[in-house]
């Protein structure tokens, strides 16, 4: 005996919860490719230019705790002031 079992599947869409409006998606690209020249930088064990990355460390997350205001991400923009904290930290240590 077969016995068949029907599933009724629902399609919903997947929303993008904080995104309004993306249309500083050019500053985002900047953020991203500031972040990956910091950890570039910082990576690279030389001393001397430790405060180069934690001064473009801090740029980026300007840029980001703006975008997570904007998009009023709250957790994000706060995660990104602990992080500009400790970039400035960084740069007062390594100058």
């Amino acid at each position: 005996q077969l016995i068949s079992n029907t599933y009724q599947i629902r399609q919903t869409t997947m929303k993008i919860r904080y995104y309004r409006n993306l249309s500083n998606s050019s500053w985002r690209w900047i953020g991203f490719v500031l972040a990956m020249c910091s950890a570039f930088i910082l990576s690279s064990g030389a001393v001397h230019v430790q405060w180069v990355g934690w001064s473009i460390a801090c740029v980026s997350c300007s840029i980001w705790i703006y975008m997570g205001y904007k998009d009023r991400d709250t957790p994000r923009a706060l995660m990104e002031v602990m992080y500009l904290v400790l970039a400035i930290r960084g740069v007062i240590n390594w100058t």
